[in-house]
């Protein structure tokens, strides 16, 4: 199968673009034809080797952990799926991604993709919907009539988090560049700041959540609109336990893992009309490298997608 592989840690030059082995099929495992894979900046860390002490790859490995694509085979002990059934995942990390043709993934990382996205747009969904649902509700513990911040609201991430709030009765504040304020008051910010003309500490107040997406300064700065009691939720580094403490509120951090049922909640909200994916930029499988080149720029709008097929 045609893959993009990783043989050594660096640049966005170490992809390469060539023939790999089609998948084995584990216990549990069932093979996906990838017909897209999105793109996320975790795929640039892995990379690079800010990672490898966490996840020790053997060299060479396939990146890309954001999936759609159609089932192609059932491995031993795998249920609940058949032949041609279309599906979505955030795979395990840790095993060859979605970069390439074939991808083996547990039959338990599995959702079916929503009905009303193509695989392009669904590709976009898994690691970001993932994230921002987590870290909104499991971790934030975000609820009808809490005020939230989210900062970076336009990207991949940012812009689910700032539906599932509005879904959830939240009120939103959100961060993003002018250029992009129309899109995120559309997605149901209730207030858009523009954080190059305004520090944000100054327009948002007594906020129960604060989302950080960026770290650095912007995680410190954040501090100081929560309101006693308050989380900030990071995805980016933990944020100090000891600074939360002496300011009298709380601090959280996630790295998600595959999440099959909250794909399928997911799924739902999406079929519902109530949730969409928001795809910046859409490129051939062959041209992972100038996809990891927008990645790491940080300011691409919305996700970036692979597409393997069509």
């Amino acid at each position: 199968m045609k893959a993009i592989r990783i043989h050594q840690y660096g640049g966005p030059d170490v992809l390469r673009y060539e023939e790999a082995p089609r998948p084995r099929l584990a216990e549990g495992d069932v093979l996906v034809r990838v017909h897209a894979a999105g793109i996320n900046p975790v795929d640039w860390k892995v990379r690079q080797g800010y990672l490898r002490q966490m996840i020790p790859y053997t060299l060479p490995f396939i990146p890309g952990w954001d999936v759609s694509g159609v089932v192609e085979e059932i491995g031993p002990g795998a249920q609940g799926f058949t032949v041609g059934d279309e599906v979505y995942s955030r795979p395990d990390i840790a095993r060859d991604g979605a970069y390439a043709e074939y991808i083996a993934v547990r039959a338990s990382e599995l959702a079916r993709k929503p009905r009303t996205l193509s695989h392009v747009e669904a590709a976009g969904v898994p690691l970001a919907g993932i994230t921002a649902w987590q870290a909104l509700f499991d971790v934030g513990g975000l609820t009808a009539g809490q005020t939230v911040l989210i900062h970076a609201a336009s990207g991949g991430v940012g812009s689910f988090a700032v539906q599932f709030a509005k879904w959830k009765g939240a009120r939103v504040l959100a961060t993003a560049s002018a250029a992009n304020h129309e899109l995120v008051r559309d997605l149901g910010a209730d207030e858009v700041i523009d954080y190059r003309a305004t520090r944000f500490e100054d327009a948002a107040r007594d906020v129960d959540v604060v989302f950080d997406t960026i770290g650095g300064e912007t995680q410190q700065r954040s501090w100081s609109v929560l309101k006693p009691g308050g989380i900030q939720v990071s995805i980016v580094s933990p944020p100090p336990e000891e600074t939360a403490k002496a300011r009298g509120v709380r601090a959280g951090y996630l790295f998600i893992g595959p999440n099959a049922a909250v794909l399928t909640e997911i799924a739902g909200l999406i079929d519902e009309g109530r949730v969409r994916p928001i795809i910046g930029e859409v490129m051939p499988l062959a041209e992972a490298r100038r996809a990891h080149e927008l990645s790491q720029t940080g300011h691409a709008r919305g996700k970036i997608v692979l597409r393997v097929v069509g």
